[in-house]
């Protein structure tokens, strides 16, 4: 599959049927002021494309990945890149990319593993406008 052929296409790939994922999800379109991020569930056909091209297990659906410019970045790593192109007061995360990779990659596992049982699924989703829906592969 063929990235989006924007310039600098920014690729978010999550578990649609979470809770906590598409809150994220609702959260990064509203702070995206300039549209740079597209979006695709985990469990599409697109989403399974990209995992195989990016050599990602297809059955692990435990992790936001983004990828900019075929480079993935998983877990805290994409959560902490995802804050830097985003607007406002999002920019508060920004320190927190000091923490050890390891510490911040414990502390999301925690979450991810757990995210179902606190969050919940999701029996619906965003109804998206006509252009939230080209934010969508």
């Amino acid at each position: 599959m063929i990235l989006p052929s924007n310039t600098n296409p920014k690729v978010i790939l999550f578990d649609g049927v979470c809770n906590f994922c598409n809150f994220w999800v609702n959260f990064i379109i509203d702070h995206d002021k300039q549209s740079l991020f597209k979006f695709v569930t985990l469990q599409s056909e697109k989403g399974r494309e990209l995992l195989t091209e990016f050599n990602l297990p297809e059955d692990k659906f435990d992790s936001f990945i983004l990828i900019v410019q075929n480079r993935v970045y998983k877990k805290s790593s994409a959560a902490f890149e995802i804050t830097k192109y985003l607007s406002g007061w999002t920019k508060v995360f920004t320190p927190l990319r000091l923490l050890p990779r390891v510490l911040a990659d414990f502390i999301y596992d925690i979450i991810a593993k757990n995210r179902y049982k606190i969050f919940g699924k999701n029996e619906t989703c965003r109804i998206l406008t006509k252009e939230e829906k080209g934010k969508f592969l």
